[in-house]
């Protein structure tokens, strides 16, 4: 097992890692809209989503991995009215490559964020 730890992406706020490698396969915690320094992005779902895919970035890049390795993404949202505009984000970073998904509305997300996102990879 290996601890995925990388400055490129908000540090853990809690007591777990950014990810972790076991076996081959990358598992992310959830990414929400904080920088890499903790400045939280305030904008709307589309702007905060944004934050988010460059969080997983990140991690995914430190793991070895890329989104076109992602395998499963899970998608938690503050409102489900707010799906189509995560969908327009997220197709721009699984275009081609289209991972098993599973998308959830939840009543509160930490630092009430509007959306989190976790995803597992494949490590090359």
């Amino acid at each position: 097992m290996k601890i995925v730890q990388t400055e490129l992406a908000p540090q853990a706020i809690g007591p777990y890692s950014q990810g972790i490698i076991v076996n081959n396969m990358f598992y992310s915690s959830g990414q929400i809209p904080l920088t890499a320094d903790g400045e939280l992005i305030t904008g709307g779902v589309q702007e905060q989503t944004e934050q988010v895919f460059k969080n997983l970035k990140a991690v995914l890049t430190e793991a070895g991995a890329s989104f076109e390795s992602v395998v499963k993404a899970t998608v938690f949202i503050k409102d489900m009215n707010d799906f189509a505009a995560i969908n327009e984000v997220y197709g721009k970073y699984f275009s081609v490559h289209k991972p098993a998904r599973s998308c959830v509305e939840v009543a509160r997300l930490p630092k009430d964020v509007l959306v989190e996102i976790e995803v597992i990879a494949l490590v090359k």
